[in-house]
């Protein structure tokens, strides 16, 4: 256990965590809503301190990021627990967790010692050793992904701090349910803003993710990027009868036009049935390609289709001329059609690209 470093302490031996935007009051004895933060004797602690459920070598298009360091790998990681609880999640292994467990968890995964070893698919990594390990594996940055990231807070800042003295990118793939106090901490060091935005329906969160309200998540992501200046881009995965209307999708493209700008790619994704959701169909490609035109009449630039394979909405077109910008298929990433600063080669359009 490591103590954390954002909450208050309240009478009764109780605290308040402010990390995430539900900010808990724990009782002594207890954990916190994401399982991974217990009050001990009136101390806050986090039970997950470099504790990685999930380590991998990703490309940066696989967050999805399409417009950072295209064509780059990331040493992708996550933990245990979440601060959502959505009904549909695909990673419910790691992130509905019993706080109990996770003393037993971290005993059994054991410590990685140094970065000669094989990549560990699990395990505790202390703060140093992921910057080796991602020079290691030939990457150009990290990113926290898989779970949530904010949970983890205390071990992405000196991961992050590191890995900034180290020339390596950081990336948060993130449900962007964090207080300005915690982004504030974390915002000096990190690149990159991957947030979900699933729907600009409070009905939709709250029966969906169990929380209450979309706006915290909105106002973090516009304090990434006007405070902080971090690249965002924003994922919505659409899911039949849920949030997959003409308004709500309209509402989404014109918040990200108007809050983030023209050119925030925005990453519409298919969904597939899992856990609580098993009784709607997948997404039908037809609903994507609609969405993509709403984003595109609101005004986006850069609107990708996810989750299908092949499809030409992968690419990047230059919105100017129609260069063919960047080819992807399948992760394999073609950067044809681009200068060195990032702009078409054809006629100098600013894309909104960052290539180092």
């Amino acid at each position: 256990m490591q103590e954390a470093i954002l909450y208050e302490k309240l009478k009764d031996k109780k605290v308040r965590c402010n990390v995430c935007s539900r900010r808990c009051v724990i009782s002594e004895g207890r954990c916190g809503y994401c399982e991974t933060r217990l009050n001990k004797e009136g101390k806050l602690y986090t039970l997950i301190y470099g504790l990685a459920s999930s380590v991998c070598v990703d490309p940066i298009e696989k967050k999805p990021v399409f417009h950072y360091r295209p064509g780059t790998r990331a040493l992708s990681l996550g933990t245990w627990g979440c601060n959502f609880r959505c009904v549909f999640c695909q990673n419910y292994d790691i992130t509905y967790v019993n706080g109990k467990d996770l003393e037993k968890t971290a005993s059994e995964v054991g410590e990685q010692k140094n970065s000669s070893a094989r990549l560990p698919r699990k395990g505790i990594l202390q703060p140093n050793l992921v910057s080796e390990l991602a020079r290691k594996e030939g990457c150009q940055g990290i990113a926290w992904t898989y779970n949530e990231p904010t949970i983890w807070l205390e071990y992405t800042l000196d991961v992050c701090k590191l890995a900034k003295k180290a020339g390596l990118y950081t990336v948060y793939v993130t449900n962007g349910y964090i207080t300005p106090e915690a982004l504030d901490t974390i915002g000096p060091y990190l690149n990159v803003w991957r947030v979900d935005i699933k729907s600009m329906e409070d009905k939709f969160y709250q029966e969906i993710a169990k929380v209450p309200a979309v706006s915290p998540i909105l106002e973090s992501t516009m304090r990434a990027k006007k405070k902080w200046k971090m690249h965002i881009e924003v994922v919505t995965n659409i899911i039949p009868t849920l949030n997959d209307s003409d308004n709500n999708l309209k509402k989404t493209a014109e918040w990200i036009y108007k809050n983030l700008g023209l050119k925030t790619p925005w990453h519409i994704t298919r969904f597939f049935p899992c856990l609580g959701l098993k009784h709607l169909p997948i997404t039908p490609i037809e609903t994507l390609e609609r969405a993509e035109e709403i984003g595109k009449r609101a005004g986006l630039k850069f609107v990708y289709l996810g989750n299908i394979g092949g499809h030409p909405a992968e690419n990047t077109i230059c919105p100017h001329c129609g260069n063919l910008v960047i080819e992807r298929v399948n992760y394999e990433v073609d950067l044809k059609g681009l200068d060195k600063m990032g702009r078409c080669k054809k006629c100098g359009e600013d894309l909104n690209i960052v290539l180092k």
